[in-house]
């Protein structure tokens, strides 16, 4: 995938001593890697309202809630990457309207809160260049059948979600707005990142919030709309030792009114270079 930014050092992830890493923005011999015609993106979405003082609980220090207060959950299935040698790997997002107050930066955009993906490579290159707060978590391939389209995910054996969407029906081909920001135009999005601070337990070595610009160029193949439900379910520390507080947040927040569900079908994008600070 092919982004806008100079990228002047190589990339290097630990271990280190085995010299630069390739990866989702570097090639084995340090090169670009040109994913924008190859990548496929097959993504199932359903949103919902709920009460803002939920959502607010969930940002990080310099975010504020933006627009509505929708929540808007993603499964994708990529495929056909040129970085991963042509594999693929899938990815389940959870995004809200929000807006960063920095001392140098003012963004609204979609923040980010948590998103897991089943295979550990893009799991360090996101978390350790990007700044996106991902985890790990088993993701089956969507089961397809007559016009509804459903989704799981789940830990070990432990299922915590699934999404479902039906009544399908073609819809002119473009990318569908995000619900929640109206009028306004997202910047993109946002992100916080977090790094503990070794031996300094309960410190941040690094903790500062990050953009992903909007902008990406991709093909839109086919976008569907229809009706969907989401549903994060009831886990304790034994079904999730480490994760249970994230989907116990999440499985919390008061479903008020469904808005909306698509299933779209893309290729090409961005290999997120364009990723910055925000201060």
């Amino acid at each position: 995938m092919t982004g806008n930014a100079v990228k002047t050092r190589k990339i290097h992830r630990m271990p280190y001593g085995f010299g630069p890493t390739p990866g989702p923005r570097q090639g084995p011999n340090g090169d670009a890697v040109d994913g924008a015609h190859t990548a496929q993106k097959f993504t199932v979405a359903t949103g919902f309202l709920t009460k803002a003082e939920h959502l607010a609980r969930l940002l990080p220090p310099g975010f504020v809630l933006a627009g509505e207060p929708v929540v808007t959950v993603e499964f994708h299935v990529l495929s056909g990457l040129n970085w991963l040698a042509g594999r693929g790997y899938s990815m389940l997002q959870v995004r809200f309207p929000a807006k960063f107050q920095g001392v140098a930066d003012e963004v609204t955009g979609s923040f980010l809160p948590v998103l897991w993906e089943n295979l550990a490579d893009p799991i360090l290159s996101g978390r350790e260049e990007l700044g996106f707060a991902k985890l790990w978590c088993d993701l089956p391939p969507p089961r397809i059948y007559q016009n509804r389209i459903s989704c799981i995910a789940s830990w070990l054996s432990h299922q915590f979600f699934e999404l479902e969407v039906c009544d399908l029906q073609d819809a002119d081909n473009e990318v569908p707005v995000y619900p929640g920001l109206g009028v306004g135009k997202s910047q993109g999005t946002l992100h916080y990142k977090y790094i503990p601070d070794t031996q300094n337990w309960g410190s941040a070595a690094l903790a500062h919030a990050c953009l992903s610009p909007s902008g990406a160029q991709v093909h839109v193949e086919r976008l569907r709309l229809g009706h969907g439900r989401v549903r994060f379910l009831e886990t304790n520390w034994e079904q999730m030792p480490t994760q249970f507080h994230i989907v116990s947040a999440l499985a919390a927040l008061p479903q008020l009114e469904r808005r909306g569900a698509w299933v779209l079908e893309t290729s090409g994008g961005s290999d997120l270079a364009e990723q910055r600070k925000l201060s």
